[in-house]
């Protein structure tokens, strides 16, 4: 089973507490999946077209916790994979025509609405049933590795609405025409996560929250592992400079004449190449510190080249 159909099951399986949340998620639902048909006479009638059949059991009990009359039918896609799809049909009684008036779908004058009145999100509440509503109706969602959530539009304006609701609740998501559909999509384990946890996919919000610890913790030794090459490679550069002056230094005969602190830490320096400033501080007859090893070593360095 694909990550969209977990999260379509997920979401489908949250009972909503206020009326207001099932007017919310019902609009989400329409202004993704939904169509309305005009029939003349001031007659309308609502189809929802889903992908599973959990999904539109959804829509069936929301509508008739208002006492709406819905008819469940499926058929094969033809194109792509020919799976069953399912529709939701919703003929346009008065009291239907109420319910979708308040859920934002339909104008006062039964005309279909590209995204809904602010009052539909005015709660916080609301705002993640619209999301929830929006997720059921035409989410793709793939992961964890490369993670991408969309939620297609057949407008613009339905995926703006979308991005501007949930930004009251500091989830951000990103728009993309891709011509035929527009998509609200974001991308990232964490952003992810917390877009899912809006909509209710708390099962899969925590999936996708562990992948965001694990990638940042991978990040970090990666960083620290980089971090290590590059002092072993800069340490390893000084070294075989320190030691090039050491010998020009003897081939000209002036090591010997070298003061005491200098001509012990040349030797030492050629006896063991590969110690740190510190280990070689450990290396001196009298307690040294690491400030003192690095500036003989450098006095040395500059008396080679003088």
């Amino acid at each position: 089973m694909s990550l969209s159909e977990d999260l379509r099951n997920e979401l489908a399986a949250i009972a909503p507490r206020r009326d207001c949340d099932v007017l919310a998620e019902l609009s989400g639902l329409a202004h993704t999946a939904g169509t309305v048909h005009l029939l003349g006479g001031r007659r309308v009638s609502v189809h929802f077209d889903v992908a599973n059949s959990a999904v539109a059991r959804r829509g069936f009990s929301m509508l008739r916790r208002f006492d709406i009359e819905s008819e469940i039918r499926t058929y094969t896609r033809r194109a792509f994979d020919k799976a069953t799809r399912y529709q939701l049909h919703v003929p346009g009684a008065d009291h239907a025509l109420q319910v979708l008036y308040e859920a934002g779908i339909l104008s006062a004058r039964l005309a279909p609405l590209e995204r809904p009145p602010a009052r539909v999100v005015a709660r916080s509440c609301c705002r993640g049933a619209y999301l929830r509503g929006a997720l059921l109706g035409a989410a793709s969602l793939s992961g964890p590795r490369a993670p991408h959530l969309e939620v297609r539009f057949a407008t613009a304006a339905g995926a703006e609405f979308l991005v501007e609701t949930v930004a009251r609740e500091d989830v951000e998501l990103g728009l993309v025409d891709r011509g035929r559909h527009v998509a609200a999509y974001v991308k990232g384990a964490d952003a992810i996560a917390g877009a899912l946890a809006l909509g209710g996919a708390n099962d899969l919000a925590l999936v996708f929250e562990e992948q965001a610890v694990v990638s940042d913790t991978k990040s970090r030794a990666n960083r620290l592992a980089n971090a290590d090459h590059a002092n072993l490679v800069r340490t390893s550069r000084a070294a075989h400079e320190q030691i090039s002056a050491v010998r020009a230094l003897r081939r000209t005969g002036r090591l010997e004449e070298l003061a005491a602190p200098l001509h012990e830490i040349a030797l030492l320096r050629l006896r063991h190449p590969s110690l740190s400033l510190r280990e070689l501080a450990l290396e001196c007859g009298k307690p040294t510190s690491k400030a003192s090893v690095h500036r003989r070593l450098k006095k040395l360095m500059e008396l080679a080249h003088s």
